[in-house]
Parts: structure tokens; C-alpha cells; sequence
């Protein structure tokens, strides 16, 4: 396992602790209170040390060097990972409203405690922290299972203002019908995760283009030897982007300069765009009529 990876795989290990601390702490206190907000964030809170648990797999895997039945290595096994991910966030979504609507048929009675104002409060201190904690560490690492992830938990921090909001509302005296209309809300809050877990996944997976091409064209016309760049394509992720093209020189030209020019572009590329970034430059005459 390389260095980067190391370093993704500690920051995981981290955050899932603090996580399973987070979820238990909102169980125990929502199920001892009957708040069916509490406990959907709860669940919501296991399933972040849930996807913690699949990323540390999809990182151990995807680590994994190049072999001759995968020349451009297993880095995709990343968004596999992140698409079960954002699958399991919408069938928790679904087992929450499924509660709460049941909640609002039969009632629900809450007791609330100042003990629960302060596991939200602090829980909701730990969730901002992971979420900050997290995406900068996958933007630093270029990691798009840090940054899937930290939007995972970001969600979090939006729920817990509702259910804490929900527990003050209690608390002063509004009816526990609140609460299953919470969980809602909360639902929505984790659909909404889910969806763009889902969607970035799916952008890698699909070959969608990471960066503009127009960008990849203003660099590689900087030197003064390309007359033309055109076929520009991309696709991956900051972490692993492939780019190839083709331009067009000077016929004249030879093929040792026109091989340290691929090279040039090529760093060019990896010091404005991404580091890691492969490049292929297909190189062509232009000839003047």
C-alpha cells in the first residue's frame, strides 16, 4: 500500500471511531427518550461507520498494484464502493419515513432530558469537526473516497440541527407530533446524501469528462510548437485522470523533439490540472497549402 493510501486509511480508521461513539450515543439516548428523530440520526450516524468500514475495503483493494488483467490498475473499485454506499443512505431514508409515518398514525410520546440536549449539542460539535476533517484531508490526498464520504457525514450536521431543534421544541411544550414530521426531514436530508454519493460515482464509473477541455486547450497552446490541438478527451477523477489528444506541428520536426514536447505537455498538465494525471499525446504534421 503506498504512502497516500496509508494516510487515507488512517484518516478512515479515525473518523470511524468517532462515528460508531456518535451513533451509539444518539441510539441510547433515543431510544431511553422515545425520539424517533433521534434515533433515525442515530442510524444515520451508524450507516457514516458503515461506509467508513466499506471504504476502508474499497481502499485496501483499490491499492492494489496494476497486474496483466488490469493494466490501468483497480482504482475503480473506489466508486463501486461509494455506489453502495449511496444505496444503502436510500434504503435507510426509506426504513425512516416508513417510522415516522407509522409514528404519525399511532402517536408517539418523547421525555426529553437535558442529558439529550447535550448529546445532541456535543454530537453535533464531532460531526462538523469529521465532516472539516475529512474533505480537507481528501482534497490535500485527492482522494474521492475522503471527499464522497465527507458529504456522507456532512449531512449529519443539518440532521442533528433538526432533531435538536425538534428536542427544544419538545422541550417548551410543542406536541411530539414534531418529531415524526422531523424524521422527514431527516429522510430528506439523507436521500439527498445518497444522491450525490450516487451521482459522483456514477460520473467516474460512466467516463463523464473531469475537466474542461477548453482549459487542457489554453495549456497545450502555450507552446509555441503546437499549431492545433483537437480529439481532447478526459475522464476519472482528480486522483486518477487520464487525458489524451491530438496536435499538430511543424512537419519538419523532429522525433526526439516532438517526444520531450509529449513529455512537456504532460507536465504542464500535472502542475496546473493534477499530478496525477496520465497523459497521451498523439502528434501530427500540419502542412500549409
Amino acid at each position: 500500500m503506498s504512502g497516500v493510501y496509508k494516510k487515507v486509511n488512517q484518516v478512515l480508521l479515525w473518523i470511524l471511531i468517532a462515528n460508531i461513539g456518535v451513533a451509539v450515543m444518539k441510539l441510547v439516548i433515543g431510544k431511553s427518550t422515545g425520539s424517533t428523530s433521534m434515533v433515525a440520526d442515530g442510524f444515520h450516524s451508524l450507516s457514516d461507520a458503515t461506509s467508513n468500514i466499506i471504504g476502508l475495503i474499497a481502499i485496501y483493494f483499490s491499492s492494489m498494484p496494476k497486474d496483466r488483467e488490469h493494466p490501468y490498475g483497480h482504482k475503480k473499485i473506489e466508486q463501486i464502493a461509494s455506489m453502495a454506499i449511496g444505496i444503502m443512505l436510500l434504503t435507510i431514508a426509506v426504513k425512516v419515513i416508513y417510522t415516522a409515518f407509522y409514528n404519525l398514525e399511532t402517536g408517539v410520546v418523547i421525555s426529553i432530558s437535558n442529558v439529550s440536549l447535550v448529546v445532541m449539542v456535543v454530537t453535533l460539535a464531532i460531526n462538523i469537526f469529521i465532516s472539516t476533517y475529512e474533505r480537507r484531508k481528501g482534497e490535500e490526498l485527492e482522494n474521492q473516497v475522503l471527499i464522497s464520504d465527507s458529504i456522507h457525514t456532512r449531512s449529519d450536521i443539518f440532521i442533528s440541527l433538526g432533531v435538536l431543534l425538534t428536542l427544544v421544541c419538545v422541550k417548551l411544550g410543542l406536541p411530539s407530533i414534531i418529531d415524526p414530521i422531523v424524521s422527514i426531514g431527516v429522510s430528506a436530508f439523507i436521500i439527498n446524501s445518497g444522491y450525490e454519493v450516487l451521482k459522483s460515482s456514477a460520473r467516474v464509473l460512466i467516463d463523464s469528462a473531469v475537466v474542461d477541455i477548453d482549459r487542457i486547450e489554453e495549456l497545450v497552446l502555450e507552446f509555441n510548437e503546437v499549431i492545433n490541438v483537437h480529439n481532447i478527451r478526459n475522464r476519472g477523477s482528480k486522483s486518477e485522470l487520464y487525458i489524451d489528444m491530438h496536435i499538430m506541428v511543424e512537419p519538419f520536426i523532429g522525433v526526439e523533439r516532438s517526444h520531450q514536447l509529449t513529455h512537456e505537455i504532460e507536465e504542464e498538465i500535472k502542475s496546473e490540472i493534477s499530478k496525477n494525471s496520465h497523459v497521451i499525446v498523439h502528434v501530427e504534421p500540419f502542412y500549409r497549402f
